[in-house]
């Protein structure tokens, strides 16, 4: 049995030093090196070519190499029958959490405003919202959703989640269904998307959810760039019902030259980098899957593939 390790333009070489520096014998390829297609088993994937694992016959699993599962899920040629495990890390989970606590600090305190008026030596003390003050929203109460949800409330913020099933988090109210997406969206005065991409998500964040958010919420998006309505986005701050964003993920990365949100003063514009899978937090979690799946063990963090998450 082998293992393949597919992420193109991605230099892999940690992956396979850590692959078989925890398993000495395991049997690793790299795409697209030459390799027998019968002998892989096992594949650990980013961004794979859409319709590549349909040539695997003897494939069972294929691992993430990050929290995010739709780069596989989307593939409409994924063979049936081949289950999906994603990476569940403490680290990718506090690096995004912290990212999020600072994006909407950043937003309170108005520094990327601030940094507008640096340009032009202008001098214009803009109040601030305290904290305790500010209603935060959080879409999708997944572990990294629930995790910043629950550092959010701890600096102080009035924090809600909204779910497909409701959630019980010590101070953080609970919403869940569409039915009370309204109320939820009403008491979002900053909304974060951290939801899985899946076909119901998929261009969720649009004009007609943002028109019913306060007028003045503020938009961050570190889920999919799939999820957000780009043109309905820039309309909106356009029209001043949204007061700007933060967006670390976008439908086309890296962001082209030419897109429109480079020249919308009130988006701020980071490069995916909110967490970073690093090989050597990740492979150990990996590592015991594969274990498990050659002893015919159970799996951990399978994807439930009707879900996408």
């Amino acid at each position: 049995m082998s293992v393949l390790v597919v992420a193109p333009g991605r230099d892999v070489s940690k992956w396979v030093e850590n692959l078989k520096g925890q398993h000495p014998g395991m049997n690793v390829y790299t795409y697209p090196e030459d390799h027998d297609t019968e002998e892989v088993e096992f594949a650990i994937s980013w961004k794979h070519p859409r319709g590549l694992f349909k040539n695997y016959p003897n494939l069972k699993v294929v691992a993430s190499m990050g929290a995010g599962v739709d780069h596989i899920t989307s593939d409409p040629e994924f063979p049936e029958g081949v289950k999906i495990t994603r990476v569940v890390d403490e680290q990718l989970t506090s690096d995004l959490s912290e990212f999020v606590l600072a994006l909407v600090m950043n937003h309170t305190r108005h520094l990327s405003a601030y940094k507008h008026q640096e340009k032009d030596h202008n001098w214009n003390v803009m109040k601030y919202c305290r904290n305790s003050d500010m209603k935060i929203g959080v879409m999708g109460m997944g572990v990294i959703g629930t995790a910043t949800a629950k550092l959010l409330a701890k600096n102080n913020f009035q924090v809600s989640g909204w779910s497909r099933t409701e959630k019980d988090c010590q101070d953080i109210k609970s919403y869940s269904g569409d039915n009370s997406l309204d109320d939820f969206l009403s008491n979002s005065e900053v909304l974060i998307c951290l939801l899985p991409l899946t076909d119901e998500t998929n261009g969720i964040l649009n004009k007609e959810l943002f028109e019913k958010l306060p007028k003045g919420a503020y938009i961050i998006n570190v889920g999919r760039g799939e999820h957000l309505e780009e043109n309905d986005l820039i309309e909106m701050i356009d029209n001043g019902h949204l007061a700007g964003a933060s967006l670390d993920v976008f439908k086309e990365e890296p962001l082209p030259e030419d897109h429109a949100f480079w020249e919308q003063k009130r988006i701020s514009i980071t490069p995916h980098t909110a967490s970073l899978t690093e090989a050597e937090s990740v492979i150990p979690q990996i590592v015991e899957n594969y274990k498990r799946f050659k002893d015919d063990e159970e799996l951990k963090n399978v994807v439930e593939q009707d879900r996408g998450y």
